[in-house]
């Protein structure tokens, strides 16, 4: 079972995104001060409207007319000219605090411990680097420009209104009590939903990757119609979520537009009553008007954003909430004294109520070759991945040189060991760069060498353009057992003290898993290497072979002691050599 990753509260959320934008004081003063002065512009609109009807009621002379109709003429292209302004700046600004949001999420994303990632699932963290970076890259483009322009301009017009008459600003105290409650009403739930909504599809993105992953696997068991279902239950939960968010919206804008109606209509009564008595002229009424009109605009984008609003802030909870995961391992007061990895009655349980290992002792000497075979199931990978820092005991210790392998950082934990498993990913870039993510510093001579080490170098030497060609989507397509020995090279090129390889020649033909096997135990010459494999040809070159039963380590010792034994090994290897 999935164990998503945290949410953050929308408290530190929208403080995250305050502390982001007060990185930027100068663009976001500039962004400001742009909507405030169209805002302003498009204020004198109405009033000079409202100026020229009585210039034409009166029979003033022409002149005035004309400076008036100049004057409303260059207001509408000084507004225009701001708004683009304003826009441009916005969107200057909200690239920008997207961009370090992005960065941030990234370098947080790989601090984070490889078993939180992993118990999170593929959908989860595939739905936040996706679905609600898009969300809140939206939000951040068009969502707060717009909700920005809209709050001041509704602000200066109801400021405008009340200077121009304060009889006829009364109409919208009816219409506020309406909006209000029923925007309040609609806020009160709208995050949970739109929380509820991204996590659902963050399940459906997880079980239908693990189908197109394990596609294979499924046609092999007929296990078709049980992956129909599972994918059919999580369209149901995310439809629910959906139509949740659906019907709040359903039932709150008929309640806004009707805010926005009443007001219209009771000023245009007031007004009409206030003229015919005397208080106000009839330029004074139509700017009135105007003003309404103008201000049912910014209050319709408004609330129409804030829907996108609730969408990029559950987004932002979401990305931010990856921050607030287990803390990221601090560096012990000592380092190791060596390169002896001991690992002390060690147990693990993915759940706490079922342990997978138990009780585990064992001890890798410096350059050892270590073999761990067992019977599916048994916990070898569950060992290999202890060994490899990946995860830590629930009781017991792994610790290398001295110091818990759970202490270390990430960065200093990779030099000290790494793990190599089934799964391979090409980046998109050369191959050089594939090879030496580990060292990029690594120069043309020891990426070649790391690849001839893990024999892919005779196909490499044939591609068009050598380490240079483009490899991964949009590049040239490297088949399986080709991005597996990119994935080794890495490995070889990054050269830490232990080798962890869980079934890493999985996907590879027998001959040349051999010969990746015998390659990189010479390339390996002085480092400790664990194997972990069905295969038993490892086992056959190992210095030791450990055999995993039932999550217990039971037979430990060289190829031909164990052979001698005649146990578990013994059935094992007869078994696989037909013998």
């Amino acid at each position: 079972m999935s164990l998503p990753l945290p949410v953050a509260g929308r408290a530190r959320a929208w403080r995250y995104a305050r502390d982001l934008i007060h990185r930027y004081p100068g663009l976001f003063r500039i962004a400001v001060c742009l909507h405030l002065l169209a805002a302003l512009t498009g204020l004198a609109g109405p009033r000079l409207l409202g100026d020229l009807i009585q210039v034409i009621q009166l029979g003033r002379p022409e002149g005035d007319l004309d400076r008036l109709a100049a004057a409303l003429a260059g207001c509408v292209v000084l507004q225009a000219a701001l708004t683009r302004f304003a826009y441009l700046a916005s969107a200057r600004l909200g690239e920008r605090v997207l961009a370090e949001l992005r960065e941030e999420f990234v370098e947080r994303v790989f601090t984070l411990p490889l078993s939180t990632v992993e118990a999170a699932g593929t959908g989860d963290l595939l739905t936040r680097t996706t679905r609600d970076v898009d969300a809140l890259s939206r939000c951040v483009r068009f969502a707060v420009p717009e909700t920005l322009i809209a709050l001041l301009t509704a602000a200066l017009v109801v400021i405008a209104l009340v200077a121009l008459d304060p009889a006829l600003a009364v109409p919208l105290l009816v219409g506020v009590p309406l909006a209000t409650a029923s925007t309040r009403w609609y806020l009160r739930r709208a995050p949970e939903g739109y929380l509820r909504q991204s996590a659902a599809w963050a399940v459906v993105t997880d079980g239908l990757t693990e189908t197109v992953e394990g596609a294979r696997t499924v046609e092999a068991l007929g296990r078709q119609s049980q992956r129909v279902e599972r994918t059919d239950r999580d369209l149901d939960e995310s439809w629910d979520a959906e139509s949740y968010t659906l019907n709040l919206r359903t039932a709150w804008w008929p309640v806004v537009e009707v805010s926005y109606v009443v007001p219209m209509v009771l000023t245009l009564l007031a007004g009409g009553w206030l003229y015919l008595h005397g208080r106000v002229t009839l330029g004074e009424t139509t700017a009135a008007l105007i003003y309404v009109q103008q201000l049912i605009n910014p209050l319709d984008r408004l609330l129409s954003w804030l829907d996108e609003l609730q969408v990029g802030a559950a987004s932002l909870a979401r990305l931010v909430g990856v921050s607030a995961g287990p803390e990221p391992r601090r560096e012990p007061p000592e380092n190791p004294e060596d390169t002896r990895i001991e690992v002390r009655g060690v147990h693990f349980g993915y759940r706490p109520d079922r342990e997978v290992l138990h009780g585990v002792d064992l001890v890798l000497e410096k350059g050892e070759r270590l073999a761990i075979v067992g019977p599916s199931g048994a916990g070898k990978s569950t060992l290999g991945r202890l060994l490899a820092g990946i995860h830590q005991p629930t009781a017991g210790s792994v610790t290398v040189g001295g110091v818990p392998l759970g202490d270390l950082a990430p960065d200093r934990l990779r030099a000290h060991v790494a793990l190599v498993s089934q799964e391979h990913h090409v980046f998109i870039g050369t191959l050089r760069d594939n090879v030496a993510m580990a060292r990029p510093e690594a120069p043309d001579a020891e990426v070649r060498k790391a690849l001839a080490a893990v024999y892919a170098a005779d196909w490499v030497e044939t591609l068009p353009e050598g380490l240079d060609t483009a490899v991964g989507t949009g590049g040239l397509t490297l088949s399986a057992a080709q991005a597996q020995q990119v994935a080794l090279a890495r490995l070889v090129l990054a050269g830490p003290h232990t080798l962890v390889l869980d079934e890493a020649t999985a996907l590879l033909d027998p001959r040349t898993a051999r010969d990746l096997e015998r390659s990189l135990a010479g390339v390996v010459n002085g480092r400790t290497v664990v194997a972990i494999a069905h295969r038993l040809f490892s086992a056959h070159d190992a210095d030791r072979v450990a055999v995993v039963e039932d999550g217990r380590i039971t037979e430990l010792g060289s190829h031909e002691d164990l052979l001698a034994a005649n146990g578990t090994y013994t059935a094992l290897w007869r078994s696989w050599t037909g013998n």
